[in-house]
């Protein structure tokens, strides 16, 4: 069988995926005829979980389409906010994002994240099971067939990452609702309810004190409140600014 040529644009928001000689409009692919154009997609290197529209010679096409010889084809990134249907919006981020995972958590984001890397097979299997949208850079793990959604993390920032995903998904924001430690919620609590947990010097120095319903863990404002603060008043203030 022949090969079939195509001509492949991809949207600048995705360069980061594809090789520099392939930024620069569209190139020239050869096609065997068979592979679906999101086969065709991923082969340039660009995970599905990051393309929005396919469009071929000016009509929106789903990935299982196969590719004909000559179609002009458009790669465009997902939109923004982009809707996950089918379930709440939760999150599952694997053992490098540890520092983004705490900062959805002081924002009341449910996100879930192992501290181990228990593999990419296990990862997807736990987003498919719990209905959650997997955060990774890794590649690899975003094109596994059994995850149930994903997105890739592009920077490797904490603040741009934090940016990018509310960006990206604008979820519903509850600061000081959960637990960083654990993704469990929070509840307020006495001093003495927590008498055996506290060091001396806090129970004087402190009054006001939340408890994680799950692990037990105790809250209070101490010395990194204001580094925390900043980070919650930023995402606010990002948040009513584009309401």
């Amino acid at each position: 069988m022949n090969a079939a040529e195509i001509h492949v644009e991809v949207a600048p928001a995705l360069h980061v995926f594809v090789p520099q000689s392939r930024r620069a409009g569209a190139t020239v692919l050869a096609t065997d005829g068979v592979s679906t154009l999101g086969h065709v997609i991923e082969s340039l290197g660009v995970p599905l979980t990051e393309v929005g529209a396919l469009v071929v010679d000016g009509r929106e096409v789903p990935v299982s389409h196969i590719p004909r010889a000559g179609e002009q084809v458009r790669v465009r990134p997902v939109e923004r906010p982009q809707r996950i249907p089918g379930a709440p919006l939760r999150f599952l981020l694997d053992v490098h994002l540890g520092t983004l995972a705490r900062r959805l958590r002081l924002l009341g984001v449910d996100t879930a994240y192992e501290s181990t890397d228990i593999g990419d097979p296990a990862l997807a299997t736990r987003s498919a099971a719990e209905k959650r949208v997997i955060l990774s850079r890794d590649r690899g793990l975003l094109r596994r067939r059994e995850l149930w959604a994903g997105a890739f993390v592009y920077s490797t920032r904490p603040d741009d990452q934090l940016h990018d995903i509310l960006d990206r998904f604008a979820p519903d924001l509850h600061p000081w609702t959960r637990c960083t430690a654990c993704n469990g919620l929070l509840k307020q609590a006495t001093k003495d309810e927590l008498a055996d947990r506290l060091e001396s010097g806090t129970q004087r120095s402190y009054d006001v004190f939340a408890q994680c319903t799950s692990c037990g863990r105790a809250y209070w404002k101490g010395a990194h409140h204001d580094q925390l603060e900043a980070i919650v008043e930023r995402a606010l203030s990002v948040r009513t600014h584009k309401d």
